[in-house]
């Protein structure tokens, strides 16, 4: 689907949504059009621009209803009638993409097509196309010493929506020879700062409303089993408190349930690791079913007599939005892949890039092609068993981390050159676990794009360029005219002491 998980539910942008910083003046390009239209939609364009020309914080003028997104998106794309969107997966075969030695010179899509091209995008989420084009990757969590990491691999300490209760995870309580409650992994805890190919856990960003006219009630979802929240029941008799829906300052009163707003949301931990070599039928299962856990999960809020009433009232209040997704039953159609393969290039996006040089951090690299104004964010990767109680593995979050904007470098985006000379990724770019946390948000995936883009522009105009041939000063000054934000001097720093260190 053009667009992405903003068509797909997420409506609230991790746009000045923090109290201790302001990134909104890091968004160019084409990143930058796309809120500057929805603005128009909403006839709200004048704000977003005296936002932009003063330097506000404002975080409700940068989010949107998903719906609109796809109108907004949909209507640009049909600007441009010399574009052909073809839309089919790769094949799902070893042979799908083809080379002549470092050349890619086509690929094979499910619907029998085969695409001849001089240059190629990676530009999903799952990064699908480079392992079949010869293009090292990786999955999941890097050792700490891989690249000297402190936040990287099993956490020691894991502080963000850990459970705050001791919660019994097995089936008797008390006897671990009965099994796992639903929602625990056997596996082991680990050794602090190991490696493994678990991912942050995925999510559908669910919109609800509390707006009578544009809410289909809650249901019970074809498939229910009350036994998939045990977890919640013990966590609330152990004294835990459940969240309610928070609007967000979405328009017409909407949610957007990113899965992590508390110890136990939507995020399916541990259930998802399949997914980035999974084949679609395989994908389809696992969206269905976590479809299903999700559809439950707010039924049971809504529903189970073990929620406090006050509880349950208040997500009986809300639905799922009508003018949302009305050929998926009013449900998104797909879910947030926060973490799938990484290309492996020669230079990498570590912990490192992202930490202020007051407090060892890299110095900026010379060749940005667009700006990372987050903090290194990855979602728990696990629920397990620690010392005999459930517990939460892998979130990197407000870690009193002294990270940093700064500029993500085009040699993150492209392969090594005895790899693929006619290669770049926009949205797997060569990262580390920890790095990926700080790149991977939507706008930033725009203006990756766009560099993309104008690279291959670059290197067709001058006889077929290699990728890592491209003249970074010319496509930094293509970029720069096309609204490219590059200068990470310009867009401020976060500010720690609303933190408290």
């Amino acid at each position: 689907m053009a667009g992405g998980i903003q068509v797909e539910g997420l409506g609230s942008t991790d746009i000045d949504n923090q109290a201790e910083l302001k990134n909104s003046p890091s968004i160019g390009g084409l990143g930058l059009e796309l809120h500057q239209r929805l603005s128009k939609y909403y006839g709200r364009l004048d704000e977003l621009e005296d936002v932009l020309a003063n330097g506000l914080k404002r975080p409700e003028v940068w989010k949107f209803e998903s719906c609109v997104a796809e109108k907004v998106i949909k209507d640009w794309l049909d600007e441009y009638p010399a574009l052909t969107i073809i839309k089919s997966w790769l094949v799902e075969d070893e042979d799908a993409v083809q080379k002549e030695g470092n050349i890619v010179t086509s690929c094979k899509l499910a619907n029998g097509q085969v695409i001849y091209a001089k240059y190629f995008i990676e530009a999903s989420y799952e990064g699908d196309f480079l392992p079949l084009a010869g293009i090292s990757t990786i999955i999941g969590r890097e050792r700490s010493s891989t690249y000297n990491e402190s936040l990287a691999g099993i956490r020691a300490d894991t502080k963000y929506t850990q459970f705050d209760v001791p919660v019994d995870p097995y089936i008797i309580t008390g006897d671990p020879s009965s099994g796992l409650i639903f929602g625990i992994s056997p596996e082991p805890f680990g050794e602090p700062g190991s490696g493994d190919e678990h991912l942050a856990g995925y999510s559908y960003r669910l919109p609800l409303t509390d707006v009578e006219s544009n809410k289909l009630p809650l249901y019970k979802p074809l498939g229910y089993d009350p036994a998939h929240y045990e977890l919640h029941r013990r966590y609330l008799r152990a004294g835990g408190k459940l969240y309610t829906p928070r609007l967000k300052g979405i328009p017409k009163n909407k949610t957007d349930l990113i899965g992590s707003e508390a110890v136990l949301a939507t995020d399916l931990l541990g259930m998802n690791d399949d997914w980035p070599k999974a084949s679609s039928q395989e994908r389809q299962r696992i969206l269905e079913e976590t479809a299903t856990f999700t559809k439950g999960l707010i039924w049971f809020f809504a529903n189970d007599e073990s929620v406090p009433a006050d509880m349950r009232n208040e997500w009986s209040r809300f639905g799922y939005c009508l003018n949302e997704f009305p050929d998926n039953n009013h449900f998104p159609r797909q879910l947030y892949i926060r973490d799938a393969r990484r290309m492996l290039s020669d230079y990498v996006i570590t912990q490192h890039t992202a930490t202020d040089r007051d407090h060892g951090g890299d110095e900026e690299d010379p060749y940005p092609v667009a700006i990372a104004y987050w903090p290194t964010d990855t979602h728990c990767a696990r629920r397990i068993v620690r010392n005999g109680l459930a517990h939460n593995e892998g979130f990197v979050f407000k870690e009193k981390h002294h990270w940093r904007p700064f500029g993500i470098s085009y040699r993150a985006l492209v392969p090594k050159r005895n790899e693929a000379v006619n290669v770049l990724t926009a949205t797997c770019p060569s990262s580390s676990h920890v790095g990926y946390g700080a790149v991977r948000i939507e706008h930033q995936f725009y203006e990756l794009g766009q560099a993309c883009a104008n690279a291959c522009d670059i290197a067709l105009a001058r006889g077929n360029l290699a990728v890592q041939d491209v003249p970074y000063d010319v496509l930094r000054e293509q970029l720069l005219k096309q609204g490219a934000v590059l200068d990470v001097g310009l867009v401020g720093k976060p500010d720690f002491s609303v933190l408290g260190f």
